[in-house]
């Protein structure tokens, strides 16, 4: 086996600390933007339940936190990190910056993945007489699958990015690795292996999500 300078195990536990604060802040936050993006989509100018107070709101906010860098954004928070999980650092304590990063930016993807539904089934389930959840729940959301399932694969590998930047405040995980034994010792070999891994967890994610796009819209 090569000599990476670091125990075997410890890499298999940043690992496991990467995958954990991913796979959670993703779930957490896909709700969350699911969330925003049906409220931006149908009080939207154009939307089925016009309002242009609480389109602008939601708008503003969203905009306000996908323009703050991940880095800047993980520092700013931190008393509300303390407030929430009780400490600034360490694995858990970074799904907190993780989610408010994730959140905003998927809600964008899954508002133009919504927007892209062909405006004939909303018009077709309006004259059915379906109620605006029905027409979310039953028409919109099954329709525009496709496209939601890639925009989470495309979220998951940005979040994989924010947890590499995560480890600055020594939140675990590949990234914290990479800077604590990779860059401060000079150490070049676990450097390069900790790119390796990230790149094989991004070719994963992007092959399964590629896959279930695929099968969900028949091809």
């Amino acid at each position: 086996m090569i000599d990476l300078g670091v125990p075997y195990s410890q890499i298999i536990l940043a690992a496991e600390q990467t995958l954990y604060m991913v796979f959670i802040s993703l779930a957490i936050g896909t709700v969350i933007a699911l969330i925003l993006s049906v409220v931006l989509v149908l009080t939207n100018p154009s939307g089925i339940l016009k309002n242009n107070i609480i389109y602008s709101l939601v708008n503003t906010v969203v905009n306000i936190i996908r323009s703050i860098p991940f880095i800047i954004l993980m520092v700013f928070i931190l008393p509300l990190t303390k407030m929430i999980v009780g400490t600034r650092v360490g694995t858990t304590a970074a799904l907190v910056p993780l989610v408010i990063f994730i959140a905003p930016y998927l809600t964008r993807l899954f508002e133009n993945s919504i927007l892209e539904v062909n405006k004939g089934i909303i018009e077709a389930a309006q004259a059915m007489g379906a109620s605006h959840f029905e027409i979310v729940w039953y028409f919109i959301l099954p329709e525009a699958r496709g496209s939601l399932i890639l925009s989470v694969t495309t979220g998951t590998i940005g979040l994989i990015g924010a947890t590499a930047m995560a480890g600055a405040i020594g939140a675990g995980g590949v990234g914290d690795l990479a800077l604590t034994y990779g860059y401060e010792r000079l150490n070049f070999p676990l450097m390069l292996f900790t790119v390796i891994v990230l790149i094989i967890f991004v070719q994963i994610i992007q092959s399964v999500g590629n896959y279930f796009s695929a099968k969900v819209r028949g091809h």
